[in-house]
Order: C-alpha cells, then structure tokens, then sequence
C-alpha cells in the first residue's frame, strides 16, 4: 500500500507532543503516546523523530517561536523611527538641550521600558498560566538533556536581539535574566506576578545601563 501523503503529520506529532508534556510533563512523553495523541502510526513518530531528545528539540523551539512572536507582536520593538549610527543627529544648533534635559530623557525612556516590560509579563502571567509553565518546563530540562541547550539559547538570543532596539545589549542581557528569573520564581513557588517590584526592579537595569 501506497504511504499517504500527510505533509502536516510532523507539525501534528510536535503539537501531540507539547499536549502530552503539558498534561504529564517529559516524564510522561513517549513515543507511543505521542502517536496515541496525535492519532498517528507508531512509526510515524520514529520516522520523523529518532529519538525524544530530537522531540523535544523541535517543541522547544516550537515554544521559542511562539514566545518570540509574542514579543514582537507587542508592539515594544517596532523597528519605526530607528536610526542606523549617525542618522538622525541634529545639524549644528539644532535639537541642543540644556545641562541634565538629555539624561532626563533617557531616564524617562528607561522608566517607559521598564513599564511597558512589565505589562508585558503582567498579561502574560493573566493568560493561560499553562503556556509559559510549558516553555519553562521544557527550557530546564536542558539541564538534564545536552541536546536542548542550544535550542534554550536561542530564546535568550532571541530576546536580547529584540530588547537591543530599546537599550544596549549588555543592558538588554540583564533585563532579560532579570524577566526569567521573575517567571521562575513564580511558577515554581506558586505565587502571584508582582508588577510593582518588577517594575522597580527592570528600571534599576535601565537606569544602570545609562548610568
């Protein structure tokens, strides 16, 4: 018999996988109840993933990719009004501010980021609360698994990247650590997003940033 062609039975085998690990965790993912869950054959699985480090591989950064475009739909990195080096420099005379006004906006720019960096996680943590803890939860378990580092890298890479359209890099590498460590600690005490430290807290990073 023939083999039926099913383009999309790759991307429905992560999908199973990610729904297996957010009802069981990785303990409960195998190939067989991936396949059980995206009512696939055996060998499918295998055919496409030889083995679950190769599974997990591809739903972590299934995650990655979703997590991503949430930051870039949010309207925080919009890529408008960017200037390259140089552009954008005021002519002799012009655009001049007096003693302190510069570091005023630049406070007040930190200030916003921060703000608008925190409402992020704030809606975030208002959503479906099962997402990010399946993005964390595969994100550790690179600790475990070497096959998964790299893909758990491009996350922070990632991030960094957009973040760096806002601030400098080294600036944007500590809000991003600042913003992981936040998440975890939520999810793994159980408690409640706290917006108005986070806030306090990512405005210090900005405000040492500048400093």
């Amino acid at each position: 018999m023939a083999r039926r062609y099913d383009p999309g039975r790759r991307t429905r085998i992560i999908d199973a996988a990610l729904t297996v690990i957010a009802a069981d965790g990785i303990a409960g993912l195998s190939h067989r109840t991936v396949a059980a869950e995206a009512d696939v054959p055996l060998g499918s699985t295998t055919y496409h993933f030889a083995s679950l480090d190769e599974l997990l591989v591809a739903a972590l950064r299934r995650c990655n990719e979703n997590f991503v475009q949430a930051l870039r739909s949010s309207g925080l990195f919009s890529e408008e009004g960017d200037a390259g080096p140089g552009e954008g420099d005021a002519g002799p005379g012009e655009g001049n501010t007096g003693p302190g006004e510069g570091d005023a906006g630049q406070g007040a720019e930190g200030a916003g980021l921060a703000e608008e960096l925190t409402g992020l996680l704030d809606r975030w943590f208002a959503g479906e609360r099962g997402a990010i803890e399946l993005e964390y939860e595969l994100y550790l378990a690179a600790l475990r698994r070497p096959a998964l580092r790299p893909v758990a890298a491009e996350w922070t890479t990632e991030a960094v990247a957009l973040l760096s359209r806002r601030t400098d890099p080294e600036t944007a590498r500590a809000l991003v650590a600042l913003m992981d460590g936040v998440c975890l600690q939520v999810l793994l005490t159980g408690g409640t997003f706290d917006a108005a430290y986070t806030r306090v807290m990512l405005e210090r990073i900005v405000a040492g940033g500048d400093a």
